[in-house]
């Protein structure tokens, strides 16, 4: 069976919340998810109270996590140096998340900078993650189309993937649906031009989607060649900056249900996931 990676979300579904989660909650939850089988959990994130109220307990969720017992990895998500720096004091995080947008618009309205700047601010965060002997993830934002007028099109992902990778050395690259206009034909179409022009790339999808869609965007991105995704479970969350009308994530368990049919392996004990499921209803209802 071929493998793939699965992320699963928690920090994305619950970033947008209004009603604040309490953090022994929170750490219960995302300690059940540790047992699950996932390849890596976006748990939180280092970024400003005021821009997300609902993560600024992110230290005090980690420091009750159990680690102890699994092969699970833990993502957070920065915005800007200090949030990389906040970061990097702690160990038990493998990676730092950063959302680089190619959309000159978007990236004002995620980080406060533009693209020139993000890119700055991306070479010193990939300095202090080096140091502290941790890796970045740079979530390619808008990687699908974009809302606001910016220039779009696949040439120009492509390049700043390559730009990236030459310029910085990132080895993870996630195209972020952001807003839930990827469809089978720009999936297939970026995927099968930048999987074969980055081939030491991880290239991952972060796809946001309707219960409707999401199998034909799961099936066109693994035939594409993609074998990391993101998922949330039940499709909880989806980015707080982006347009007003929220896409949810891709649903987990749907993508593990199309994983499972077409013999692909996930390394997701479905028993431990259903549990998960049960915990996640009065969490995000």
């Amino acid at each position: 069976m071929e493998k793939v990676k699965i992320i699963e979300c928690p920090r994305d579904a619950m970033q947008g919340l209004h009603d604040f989660i309490p953090t022994k909650v929170k750490a219960d939850y995302i300690n059940h998810l540790l047992t699950v089988g996932f390849d890596t959990l976006d748990f939180g994130s280092f970024v400003s109270a005021k821009a997300i109220p609902q993560l600024k307990d992110t230290e005090e969720v980690l420091k009750l996590l159990n680690l102890s017992n699994t092969s699970t990895k833990l993502l957070a998500i920065i915005a800007n140096e200090r949030g990389a720096e906040n970061a990097s004091k702690f160990e038990e995080i493998n990676y730092f998340g950063y959302p680089f947008s190619i959309s000159e618009t978007f990236q004002q309205r995620n980080t406060n900078t533009s693209i020139d700047g993000s890119l700055k601010r991306l070479e010193n965060i990939c300095n202090i993650a080096s140091k502290s002997n941790q890796e970045v993830v740079t979530y390619l934002s808008m990687g699908f189309g974009n809302p606001y007028g910016d220039p779009w099109n696949p040439d120009i992902i492509i390049q700043w993937a390559e730009r990236l990778n030459a310029l910085l050395g990132i080895k993870i690259l996630a195209l972020s649906d952001t807003i839930g206009v990827a469809n089978p034909t720009s999936i297939t179409e970026i995927l099968k031009s930048i999987l074969p022009a980055l081939p030491k790339v991880e290239i991952g999808v972060h796809l946001h989607t309707t219960s409707e869609t999401y199998s034909e965007k799961v099936e066109a991105a693994y035939n594409a060649g993609c074998r990391r995704f993101d998922g949330a479970i039940r499709g909880f969350g989806g980015c707080p900056m982006a347009e007003d009308e929220l896409v949810g994530n891709m649903p987990t368990e749907m993508m593990l249900h199309w994983f499972e049919k077409n013999n692909v392996s996930t390394g997701v004990n479905k028993q431990k996931l259903e549990q998960a499921i049960q915990m996640s209803m009065p969490i995000f209802n």
